[in-house]
């Protein structure tokens, strides 16, 4: 089933939030009732001492138990209230007071309990003691309880004059302090509940924030798999979101830019295609009508033209298998030098024709480079023939070879016509060609300078065109040694 990523970011934010409410409730509520036990424990500590120090005050008076022990009244006043500041002081009912006085005399505590106010299970602190003279002998307590009892000493005058037994039990807890505790539980329970509220309307805000611009991408992603390549996202932000954003509008214009120049290439292909095409067709058409004669200058024309529509082939199959790196390399050490004076003789007709003078001037020693013999030559072969090509009558070709630190570097100059600045970086894209006296009617498909750009890139170097010193232009080439 499908669920938004709001409603995932929601139930984490709110998930996370009830874990720490839950967290923080239990450690609020051990640590009140920790906080509350050691206030009961302190109390109790102080009410046995504020004891201890009245009986003390009391054996004072005649430096005996023996008084005490037959006024068990003034026994139960020296037991006084626990909480000495307090105006909750113990009140027993005359029955129960009679009761106890009806006891033997020195039995403590008494059978009968007092009605309590507070929680019956803790019992009140008047009715855990026993008094015990030195010799452990009974003052006030009960025979049965003796091996229950903790002892806490009863001294006067540096010495111990008797001993104050304290049976097990739980603290007295007052009904005021049991109302506090209820209080401060209650308290805890609401403030849970209103931070889980309010947890909860963040946990909406940050969901529908988060979440928004994910919406976004998320809708701008379909728009593009539609082909939609013009949309852009809008960068509200500098976090992942905003990289992812960034990320899409960068895909989004590398994909408008693919299906731009795959438009393009449709294009020029069938472009180029079609005029040596019509071209045939055109001639055809005459040797059928009988316009024009079957001799061998209409069969040389025919021959031309195919021939044409065959290189255009051949350099898109080149260019495509450069473009997809399935041409084969073999390298080997060769002699770059060596190659270029070959490939410049098998040209050298189609320099003589139009008298351009080709010059080769080695500035290496050996010229040796790590490469593909055939390859090379096919991008030396391409070069030298635009050169041959596109120069004009009479003019120059200049080719050196040098080494600078660990690279060979060639240039290959030609003389005018030059190539406006402007238009030279435009040189090596598929299909390219200047609407000037280096244009389409020496035959060029704008093929050429793209595979060689392709071939240089093979061989981890770098080629670029420059204006020539003589006039036209520089093919730079450097090859990494």
């Amino acid at each position: 089933m499908y669920k938004s990523i709001r409603l995932k970011l929601f139930i984490a934010f709110l998930l996370s939030t009830l874990l720490i409410v839950a967290g923080m409730y239990l450690f609020m509520l051990w640590s009140l009732n920790q906080g509350f036990a050691e206030f009961i424990e302190t109390r109790q500590r102080q009410h046995i001492e504020q004891v201890i120090e009245n009986l003390a005050d009391n054996y004072a008076e005649s430096n005996s138990w023996k008084p005490l022990s037959n006024n068990k009244r003034r026994w139960i006043q020296l037991l006084r209230p626990e909480n000495p500041g307090s105006s909750h002081r113990p009140h027993h009912s005359r029955q129960w007071m009679n009761s106890t006085l009806q006891e033997p005399r020195n039995r403590w505590p008494p059978r009968q309990q007092p009605e309590s106010k507070g929680n019956g299970t803790f019992q009140s602190l008047r009715l855990r003691v026993m008094l015990l003279d030195t010799d452990l002998s009974i003052v006030f307590g009960r025979e049965e309880d003796l091996d229950k009892l903790t002892l806490y000493h009863i001294d006067y005058q540096q010495k111990t004059i008797g001993y104050l037994g304290l049976l097990p039990g739980k603290p007295t807890i007052q009904l005021d302090e049991l109302r506090f505790m209820e209080h401060q539980s209650k308290a805890i329970i609401w403030v849970s509940l209103i931070m889980i509220v309010l947890s909860a309307g963040l946990a909406l805000l940050l969901a529908y924030i988060l979440g928004r611009p994910i919406k976004k991408i998320t809708a701008a992603t379909k728009e593009l798999g539609m082909g939609h390549y013009n949309l852009r996202l809008a960068v509200e932000s500098k976090d992942e979101l905003g990289q992812l954003a960034l990320d899409f509008n960068l895909m989004a214009s590398a994909l408008e830019q693919s299906e731009q120049s795959r438009q393009r290439w449709i294009s020029d292909i069938s472009h180029e295609l079609r005029t040596p095409l019509a071209v045939l067709r055109g001639e055809l058409e005459a040797l059928q009508d009988g316009i024009r004669p079957m001799n061998r200058a209409a069969i040389d024309s025919l021959f031309s033209d195919v021939m044409r529509l065959n290189r255009l082939t051949e350099d898109l199959y080149q260019l495509t298998l450069s473009d997809q790196g399935a041409l084969t390399y073999r390298k080997t050490e060769l002699d770059v030098i060596a190659l270029l004076q070959q490939c410049i003789t098998g040209l050298k007709p189609e320099f003589d024709k139009k008298n351009i003078s080709v010059q080769l001037l080695n500035k290496t020693g050996t010229g040796l480079l790590y490469a593909d013999p055939d390859r090379l030559s096919q991008l030396f072969q391409n070069l030298l023939n635009n050169s041959a090509k596109y120069t004009d009558n009479n003019g120059f070709v200049h080719i050196s070879v040098t080494q600078k630190s660990n690279k060979l570097v060639i240039d290959m100059a030609d003389s005018a016509p030059g190539v406006p600045e402007q238009e030279q970086l435009k040189l090596f894209k598929r299909f390219y060609r200047l609407e000037s006296s280096r244009n389409r009617k020496l035959g060029g498909a704008g093929l050429g300078l793209a595979i060689c750009s392709n071939i240089v890139a093979a061989h981890a170097g770098i080629i670029n065109a420059q204006p020539s010193a003589l006039g036209g232009l520089n093919i730079h080439i450097e090859f990494p040694l």
